[in-house]
């Protein structure tokens, strides 16, 4: 810490404040709480003074301001601060935090706490604490199932380098959320003024030669070869690295159902599907890169194949019961170790190459062929088949850099089918519960203003979003979405799952299937139209294209737009 001059009145809200921009935090995604007056007061101070800090967003949902700091951090990879309300408001948004420490999203989220309960010196707190917020161990014990890192800032001295500490523990691999009690007492404390230092990248790892040479001589002896990828294009430049790897040594890339981002270009021809099964007893070298749960159930084995593990962290902590077999780890950044064996890819046999080309060729256009004849067969069905809408996104989305976040559970295979995402940071899956999309995307936007944003999603996972709140957000700080509900009246896949268990059960005698019935939802385009949204209900096939045409158009002119598709299916 450095000693500075303090100015009159400055106290922990102003520690808080200076330490978030000493972090390099962009923006401050708060839900708020009664506790952050002194955070107010500081930020309202130095926009008088013109002093830096990061840009505050008002937000009026716990999930809406986690959501956002998920999205934004997915696309810029460093750590934001994340403000919520005592125990109640980290309660409320902890789904959202857990889906940042699934989808590694770095990020500092704080709440408070009372410690005097109006007994001690100073201001007087309020009696709420002492009737209904506080909660026994405080709420970074509740924090620390769902967080990298969860700790109480005890003194006002110690709060700076605490939210500093807590920044690079949140950046540094696997990147994940943090979380720091601030008690209000805290905030509310005379601070001296020393700063925290600003925060830097952290250093990477990297294997070594010797232990990647090995690696490559495997690849080299293996006939037939398969990449299984998770989170590649996650990490900065590993989209890139992963094509460049691939097509170096010719080797063919899948992209599992569990894949939670773009990892590589689905029309790429070593693309080879989301189908781990066929290579389970064909392949003699599975190559994992960042895949974290690959076999499913854990138990399923390759038959024959060595398997090696390419991930700066294999073993995620915060992952329960995790199975990878492997036979060789590769550890450190992992666009540094798949560029090292990109250069190795030499003395390679041409006829075990050609062979293996050939086969992924013909993998390739088969799954081409079934592509067009999919979207052929939707396009003369009666009633709008999902496969419709994902192939028009496409067609509508080409040559516009758009992003996709998909928060759809029945139709997701469609979606990472038939729109085939190419390019980095183009897709991502929403991690960690329903209810987050709309959020997520918006933070997203916040990250790539230049880019058109979809949102895909279900009829279901709509109406599980602060749908309201996320609205007040895209209009109050000029975030156009395009949002798509795939609609199909139901919660399809807890439908799916009770016919499965019960095939020849009471519900299915009857059928009393319950739990799942959503055609009493009213129009769900028809949230959007307070806010002076652009509004679609789509019903017919010949008025999909246009009217997705009209809402790209809406996005770019600066209105988002909300198309609901009666799916068939």
């Amino acid at each position: 810490m450095t000693d500075t001059t303090n100015t009159p009145g400055a106290d922990g809200g102003d520690a808080l404040v200076a330490a978030f921009n000493a972090v390099g935090a962009d923006y401050i995604f708060c839900s708020s709480g009664s506790e952050w007056a002194p955070v107010w007061e500081s930020l309202a101070r130095r926009h008088r003074d013109g002093l830096p800090c990061p840009q505050y967003l008002d937000l009026t949902h716990e999930t809406v301001a986690v959501g956002m700091a998920t999205g934004y951090g997915l696309i810029k990879r460093r750590p934001q601060g994340v403000l919520l309300h005592a125990a109640p408001g980290l309660l409320q948004g902890s789904m959202a935090v857990h889906g940042a420490l699934l989808a590694g999203v770095p990020m500092v989220v704080s709440s408070s706490e009372s410690t005097t309960y109006g007994d001690g010196p100073g201001q007087d707190p309020g009696g709420q604490w002492y009737r209904n917020l506080s909660i026994v161990g405080g709420p970074h014990q509740i924090a620390q199932p769902f967080t990298k890192w969860s700790n109480e800032a005890a003194s006002v001295h110690t709060l700076p380098t605490m939210v500093t500490r807590a920044a690079e523990l949140a950046w540094r691999a696997p990147a994940g959320p943090a979380y720091l009690n601030v008690p209000l007492e805290i905030l509310l404390e005379e601070w001296d003024g020393r700063e925290a230092k600003p925060i830097v990248a952290p250093g990477s790892t990297h294997s070594s030669p010797e232990e990647v040479d090995p690696v490559a001589q495997l690849i080299r002896e293996a006939s037939n070869p398969v990449i299984v990828t998770e989170t590649a294009g996650r990490e900065a430049g590993g989209f890139e690295a992963l094509v460049a790897f691939a097509e170096a040594w010719n080797i063919p890339v899948v992209e599992p159902d569990s894949a939670v981002c773009g990892n590589f270009p689905r029309n790429h021809p070593l693309h080879a599907g989301s189908d781990i099964g066929p290579w389970m007893d064909e392949a003699d070298l599975i190559l994992l890169v960042n895949c974290r749960a690959p076999f499913y159930p854990p138990s399923r084995r390759p038959s024959k194949a060595t398997v090696v593990v390419i991930d700066e962290v294999p073993q995620r902590p915060h992952v329960v019961y995790q199975v990878l077999f492997a036979d060789k780890y590769l550890e450190g950044n992992v666009a540094n170790t798949l560029r090292q064996l990109a250069k190795r890819a030499k003395d390679l046999d041409p006829v075990a190459v050609a062979e293996r080309r050939a086969a992924q060729e013909a993998r390739f256009a088969a799954e081409q062929t079934a592509i067009a004849q999919a979207e052929t067969k939707a396009s003369g069905t009666e009633g709008i088949d999902p496969v419709l809408v994902a192939a028009t996104l496409r067609k509508l989305l080409e040559g516009r850099d758009g992003i996709v976040v998909d928060e759809t559970i029945t139709h997701s295979r469609v979606v990472k089918r038939h729109v085939q995402t190419a390019d980095p940071d183009s897709y991502f899956y929403v991690q960690g519960g329903l209810g987050q999309g709309i959020a997520v995307a918006l933070g997203v936007k916040l990250a790539a203003k230049e880019r058109p944003v979809v949102l895909t999603i279900g009829d279901g996972a709509f109406t599980y979003n602060p749908v309201i709140q996320s609205y007040d957000a895209s209009n109050a700080y000029e975030l156009p979405l395009l949002i798509v509900v795939f609609n199909n009246r139901v919660y399809k896949s807890m439908n799916l799952n009770h016919r499965r268990f019960y095939p020849e059960g009471a519900a299915a005698e009857t059928g009393e299937w319950l739990g799942t019935d959503l055609h009493r939802m009213p129009r769900l385009a028809a949230f959007a139209e307070p806010f002076g949204m652009h509004t679609e209900t789509v019903d017919a096939p010949e008025a999909l294209a246009p009217a997705l045409e009209r809402a790209l158009k809406a996005v770019a002119e600066g209105t988002t737009a909300v198309v609901d598709v009666l799916v068939t299916r």
